[in-house]
């Protein structure tokens, strides 16, 4: 993949099958809907993973090998969990409008990340974004406001695409990689909603320092 550009490398497919089609299981709040467009993106990137994985059940184990400027990550783990580490990266490139917001998490990807992990790289993204806005005379998002319904829409999407993959496989291992996606996106809604205190000891040194505001 071409993380560096706007879209999937190698080039998705022009046609796929009936569950690709925009109108299969159409997330509710679709922005494409009503653009003429046959496909959805997202679905069109991937035909390739759900054919490949379409007969494996979701906890058969695996070896997982992500290699990333120059790094190698390698893990055992299942193949839901690599599925769903995976769509964290071909969601954001896919041509989505809804999942184009996490391209900055997806370019500086995290494989198999931790909820922790994702709730730091979550925060981190939203506010490197907000201080951005900032430099280019916009308006910031300090409160992270605007975070609860970015992540209100991906779960509709999870639920939408997951819909899709049931009747586009034979085993469950691409429905199950959104179900742990939607977990992380209401773990995430969650902590947005009501804090409590779920990064503190990671980040205590800032909230012990004098002087900041």
């Amino acid at each position: 993949m071409d993380v560096e550009g706007k879209d999937l490398v190698p080039e998705l497919p022009k046609t796929g099958p009936d569950w690709a089609r925009l109108d299969f299981h159409r997330c509710s709040h679709c922005p494409l809907a009503g653009s003429g467009k046959t496909y959805c993106p997202y679905a069109l990137a991937l035909v390739e993973p759900a054919r490949k994985t379409s007969r494996l059940a979701s906890h058969e184990p695996v070896e997982l090998t992500v290699v990333s400027r120059g790094r190698r990550t390698q893990a055992q783990t299942t193949l839901q969990r690599a599925m769903s580490s995976l769509l964290g990266l071909i969601g954001p490139f896919s041509g989505c409008p809804v999942t184009a917001i996490l391209r900055p998490m997806a370019r500086y990807h995290l494989p198999l990340s931790s909820a922790d992990e994702t709730l730091a790289r979550v925060f981190g993204t939203f506010l490197v974004g907000q201080y951005l806005r900032g430099q280019h005379g916009k308006t910031p998002d300090w409160n992270m406001d605007g975070l609860q319904g970015i992540y209100r829409d991906l779960r509709i999407l999870n639920r939408a695409m997951s819909q899709r993959l049931q009747a586009g496989q034979d085993e469950d291992a691409g429905v199950n990689s959104f179900v742990l996606l939607d977990v992380l996106a209401s773990d995430v809604g969650a902590v947005l909603e009501q804090y409590e205190g779920d990064l503190d000891e990671a980040f205590q040194e800032f909230l012990d320092r004098e002087g900041q505001t």
